[in-house]
């Protein structure tokens, strides 16, 4: 049974959609048809997030995906609000946007709850959503943050190797880093001291309004240790993992036996599809 929002208690699901896949052929991977009716990839993820109990929406959109965004979901998808925030960046100074960071702090003002912020080309699974939206019900402490914890073997690829970020804790197991471990394979797991039940963090984090502020500060203070670079990105997993190490937000570390599908490269929506089809 779904544990709906307090009375009005807006808890929101904010999807990062502002980048365009050279990869993936200059297409919006969101958009790729996985679901069994034909459903995209973005509207599976959001019936998730609905069913778990999120109440509104948050694209954060970037100067090509903002017009096919809005046509495609307008106002509101199944009942639920849409609302929109738009990365932006100079191109006579950067060759790309400031990163995840960047694009999180463009949506402060549209963000005016607890929410959940995730990537929009990853379907996490409606368990884990419900799990995340279930803490920030619960959270009281403005402090009080969390990330998704996936199973290693449940976010490998057949494909080849992967890069994902295994979590730094303390001793009261809150998180307070994250390390990024390269080229994981079945095979050579032992041999960088990881296996299957190893946490990993698929860039799922329940924030709250604070954490925005926080986040604005690290941001300001990055551009300005940066200047004049064209390209460096302020990521949104080391600025988390860097205000938790500093005690400026506790960052709980939850758990999800789900298994975790994506798109990166071209031909990957048919195995996204298989797997959906179950």
């Amino acid at each position: 049974m779904v544990q709906k929002a307090k009375l009005n208690q807006k808890i929101a699901v904010v999807y990062m959609c502002a980048g365009m896949s050279s990869r993936f052929g200059g297409k919006i991977k969101q958009f790729a048809e996985v679901g069994k009716k034909g459903e995209t990839l973005m509207e599976v993820s959001m019936q998730q997030a609905i069913k778990a109990g999120f109440n509104e929406i948050i694209f954060i959109v970037g100067e090509k995906t903002e017009e096919p965004f809005k046509d495609k979901f307008k106002a509101g998808y199944l009942n639920t609000p849409v609302f929109y925030a738009k990365q932006t960046f100079d191109p006579a100074e950067r060759d790309r946007p400031w990163g995840t960071v960047d694009a999180l702090v463009s949506a402060k003002g549209v963000i005016t709850s607890s929410f959940v912020v995730c990537n929009g080309d990853d379907l996490y699974g409606e368990k884990s959503f419900k799990i995340m939206h279930d803490f920030l019900l619960k959270s009281a402490s403005e402090d009080e943050c969390a990330t998704m914890g996936y199973e290693l073997g449940n976010v490998l690829s057949k494909q080849g190797g992967v890069n994902r970020a295994k979590y730094l804790l303390d001793a009261k197991k809150n998180v307070i880093g994250l390390e990024e471990i390269f080229d994981i394979k079945k095979e050579n797991m032992t041999q960088k001291e990881i296996n299957e039940k190893t946490a990993v963090s698929m860039n799922l984090f329940g924030l709250k309004e604070k954490t925005l502020e926080l986040l604005e500060q690290r941001l300001i203070d990055y551009k300005k240790k940066n200047a004049g670079d064209r390209r460096l990105e302020c990521y949104l997993p080391n600025e988390l993992g860097a205000l938790a190490k500093d005690k400026k937000i506790t960052l709980k570390l939850l758990h999800t036996k789900d298994k975790w599908l994506g798109i990166t490269n071209p031909g990957d929506e048919v195995a996204v599809r298989k797997e959906l089809l179950g």
